[in-house]
């Protein structure tokens, strides 16, 4: 019996250290890419004005915005007061600066002088406070042809940042590798890592990665396996995140560009994989992006057709795009991508829209869950659906940190400000259960 005990335990425990569960910290809802050759310290704010500009151009009233993006007529004054608000206040949470598809292939002597400019343009940012809260580069892919650039790019924009900075790096930083076909990619990352620490006299671990889903490799390896669970492996700690790529993949499945989409079968079935790989590993995912513009096909001074014209473009392509961002939320993934500022928008105003129309259903059944849960604890049961209590703590979580909920609105849960902020379902049972046994 003892023997049988131990062994279940000592599972118990590595099952524990590898699935650590939400850490309820913010996640960005989206991933703004753009070329590393145009990056600024004024980048973040000109795309917030330019969206900003967007909307009042294209959606001067709550009711049009709504009737375009499918929001519910009874909720389209909130969500358009609060889309205003964050694009003024925050429109972008996190922006990528792009080496790979965004940037293409130039010179040796071209690449290394951006890599440098966009560095120190994110150091003066950082003393200026005018990063957006997620910041980080994409790097070009470990290829046979690309990898020597790659690695060189890396060593130059993070030598130069942090001689810049004098070894502070953003919150939140981050290299993206994208089209990984190996764990080798991945652990080639994690070397380098180590060696730019060892150098720039950084921590060991500062560095963090986030992989790029987007080879048919990554979900089955030659041998029938998915590759995904080694990833997390070989990053050896590293791994933060996992974003989707949705035309690369699509065409790895030689799916034609006509119907690649984000919500083609196809990339359901990859992004569930992606889910089932990674649920519980504190590893946040994130989709990929609507690569249709809302962007009018007139310019100068235009006819009133050519201004109808122009709208029924943008409209399209805001539908779509709201579309997408709903369906990405449906299936669990709360962070995807932008490519340009007039999708910021539709991206604010479908997310508001998605947690606004669940607010009063979820907070009915998080104030039970809560009551149900302090009640057995207070009475010696054991309550072992903790798990449950805090994806519901995370629905406003996400749903604050976006600006989708205010504050004041999560107190219909019947938790306080200070629980909610505490991040932890199980430390608020913990803190009411001591409570109540502390004597008056």
């Amino acid at each position: 019996m003892a023997k049988a005990l131990a062994k279940v335990h000592s599972a118990q425990i590595d099952v524990a250290a590898r699935y650590v569960g939400d850490s309820g910290a913010r996640q960005a809802v989206h991933t703004v890419y753009g070329g590393a050759h145009l990056f600024t310290s004024e980048t973040a704010r000109k795309l917030g004005e330019l969206s900003l500009r967007a909307l009042e151009t294209y959606a001067p009233d709550a009711k049009t915005f709504a009737d375009v993006i499918g929001v519910p007529a009874a909720l389209a004054p909130t969500v358009y007061e609060r889309v205003r608000a964050k694009l003024q206040r925050e429109a972008v949470e996190d922006f990528r600066i792009d080496f790979e598809d965004g940037y293409g292939n130039r010179s040796d002597e071209e690449e290394d002088g951006h890599a440098a400019a966009a560095a120190r343009e994110v150091a003066t940012a950082l003393d200026a406070a005018t990063l957006p809260p997620f910041i980080g580069i994409r790097i070009k892919p470990f290829s046979r042809e690309l990898a020597a650039r790659s690695i060189r790019t890396l060593d130059i924009f993070v030598s130069e940042l942090c001689h810049a900075t004098e070894g502070r790096l953003p919150p939140n930083f981050v290299v993206t590798l994208p089209k990984i076909t190996s764990a080798a990619d991945v652990e080639t990352l994690v070397w380098v890592f180590g060696e730019l620490e060892e150098r720039l006299d950084l921590e060991p671990g500062t560095l963090k990665m986030e992989i790029m889903v987007e080879t048919t490799h990554c979900i089955l390896d030659p041998r029938g396996r998915s590759m995904l669970p080694r990833l997390l492996d070989s990053a050896s700690g590293r791994l933060v995140a996992a974003h989707f790529g949705t035309y690369d993949y699509t065409a790895n499945c030689d799916i034609t560009a006509a119907h690649q989409r984000m919500s083609h079968p196809a990339c359901d079935f990859a992004k569930h994989m992606m889910k089932v790989a990674y649920a519980q590993t504190g590893v946040a995912l994130s989709d990929g992006a609507t690569n249709i513009m809302p962007v009018g096909p007139h310019k100068g001074q235009l006819t009133d057709e050519q201004k109808r014209a122009n709208q029924e473009a943008v409209f399209s392509a805001w539908r779509l795009h709201a579309a997408d961002v709903r369906h990405s939320l449906i299936n669990g993934f709360y962070q995807g991508w932008d490519l340009h500022p007039a999708q910021l928008p539709t991206r604010y105003g479908a997310v508001y829209g998605f947690f606004l129309e669940g607010l009063a259903a979820a907070s009915h059944r998080l104030k039970n869950f809560v009551e149900k849960a302090a009640q057995a604890t207070l009475v010696g049961d054991v309550f072992d659906d903790a798990a449950t209590g805090q994806g519901l703590l995370n629905y406003f979580l996400r749903g604050i940190s976006c600006g989708a909920v205010r504050e004041d609105e999560a107190l219909a849960t019947g938790l306080s400000l200070e629980e909610i902020r505490g991040r932890s379902f199980v430390k608020i049972l913990n803190d009411r259960r001591a409570k109540s046994e502390t004597p008056a």
